[in-house]
């Protein structure tokens, strides 16, 4: 049995933040009916570095987050295109949609009026600044709200200084919030009969992720000081030269750190009041890292990788995303997984990272091509071959 197993969701959603909340549900077993424009679909299907995959509406960005659904092509600006959609709710747990804050409404799919035809619906809306508020309409990106909500400002260092995120990471928390609260919400409906309206915003996402750095500031009155490849909580910790390249060390706690001076052959900084204790590492850090990396850059990489895990001193290699993608712990995890898709071939994408012990997710079908389960699920509604082709000629699918 799949964790969601006979859950249906309606997912209208494009791009990055809600087509990677309907990933996680698609790999626990929900059945996810993507709903896309009939002119090109989600946007994503455009997107990526491989043009020949662009032009067949196959794009790397909507591969590696659209597999196990189902691609229904609906246009909801037509009354036959209402309907269906009306005629697929009866059937729905879940809906959800990242437009800007009113589209819906217009459509005349208010949360309000999908309740009239199944109450116990659990409607989520993703969008940059939630449905409410002084910018709830404003445009957003997740560039955008990588700026208002600070997370470029706690980036970079004095020479590079605001910074984003190498990833969207904005939509992608947004995403995974989304996923978490309908989690909650199917819980909840199973408790109480009763579904509700979700609404998510990138913004409200993203901020508890700086809680640490937020509370330096909320609670300590520090505003962040831009500190690159160091770790603010604890000195020495950060990224340091070695002979072949550079090396994460994170001596967090006391022992770790006397440790790592022994290890080094530095005992004596123990003892010395400039970094004896913790607060006064920190305010030091400039001074201790380049004794550090005097004796760092005597061995390479890898030998005090070695020597300092086994001293139980946190360390590692700082991998280029390849070797990371294809390192001996991520495939024993089989984060990545492989998937056929008849037209491409092999493609790798990742799994869900929670490893269930009764209910285990799967890549079980490859991201579908645009429309591929339009008559499919039509068919189902009680649509005929001929229904069919006169809502395609008319351009409702």
């Amino acid at each position: 049995m799949k964790l969601l197993e006979n859950v249906r969701v309606i997912d209208l959603t494009n791009v990055l933040s809600g087509p990677f909340c309907t990933l996680h549900l698609s790999l626990l077993g929900a059945e996810v009916i993507k709903i896309e424009n009939p002119d090109g679909g989600d946007l994503a299907r455009k997107l990526g570095n491989v043009p020949k995959l662009n032009k067949e509406l196959m794009g790397t960005s909507f591969l590696a987050q659209n597999a196990n659904k189902k691609s229904l092509t609906l246009n909801l600006k037509f009354d036959e295109g209402k309907e269906i959609f009306r005629k697929l709710l009866k059937s729905a747990d879940v809906v959800v949609e990242n437009f800007r804050p009113g589209v819906m409404k217009r459509l005349g799919f208010a949360y309000e009026d999908i309740c009239k035809i199944n109450p116990k619906i659990i409607y989520c809306a993703i969008s940059g600044f939630g449905q409410t508020g002084p910018d709830a309409f404003k445009p957003a990106y997740d560039q955008i709200i990588q700026g208002l909500s600070g997370a470029m400002d706690v980036n970079g260092d004095e020479r590079l200084h605001p910074l984003r995120a190498g990833f969207p990471v904005c939509d992608t928390v947004g995403g995974l919030t989304a996923a978490f609260a309908i989690m909650g919400a199917l819980y909840y409906r199973e408790k109480t009969g009763e579904g509700q309206f979700i609404d998510i915003a990138l913004l409200d996402a993203i901020m508890p992720l700086m809680g640490w750095v937020a509370a330096n500031l909320l609670i300590g009155g520090q505003p962040p000081i831009p500190m690159g490849n160091d770790n603010f909580t604890a000195a020495p910790s950060g990224v340091f030269r070695t002979k072949d390249g550079f090396i994460n060390i994170a001596a967090n706690q006391q022992k770790q750190w006397e440790d790592l001076a022994d290890t080094v052959g530095l005992p004596e900084l123990k003892t010395d009041p400039r970094f004896q204790e913790r607060d006064t590492r920190k305010a030091n850090r400039k001074l201790l890292t380049p004794i550090l990396e005097e004796k760092l850059t005597l061995e390479t990489t890898s030998h005090w990788v070695d020597i300092l895990n086994e001293k139980g001193i946190p360390s590692g290699d700082i991998l280029s995303l390849e070797k990371a993608l294809n390192g001996e712990q991520v495939k024993h995890r089989r984060t990545i997984q492989s998937v056929k898709e008849p037209q491409i071939g092999e493609i790798k994408i990742f799994n869900l990272p929670s490893k269930f012990s009764k209910t285990p997710a799967s890549i079980d079908a490859p991201p579908p091509r645009l429309s591929a389960h339009t008559e499919q699920i039509l068919t189902e509604l009680g649509y005929s071959k001929d229904e069919m082709k006169g809502l395609k000629e008319k351009l409702v699918i």
